[in-house]
């Protein structure tokens, strides 16, 4: 998904965990790579029939703990 991109405003506690987070793990280049990332799984998420386990919505719970979203 490509096109106009506009600013959305955090924290900087949590842009500073996102950041951490980027840089232990690997796999995004920047934090709107991350947040743009998180917001389209989200949200694709919403309108699908997919339920997740227990065990899977546990790990979701975990991730975004650590990242301070929860």
């Amino acid at each position: 998904m490509s096109g106009e991109k506009v600013s959305i405003k955090v924290s900087k506690e949590l842009y500073e965990k996102a950041e951490k987070f980027i840089k232990e793990s690997g796999g995004f280049s920047n934090v709107d790579e991350l947040v743009e990332f998180l917001l389209n799984e989200v949200l694709a998420e919403e309108g699908s029939e997919y339920k997740l386990s227990k065990e899977e919505e546990e790990e979701v719970k975990k991730r975004l703990r650590s990242l301070g979203y929860i």
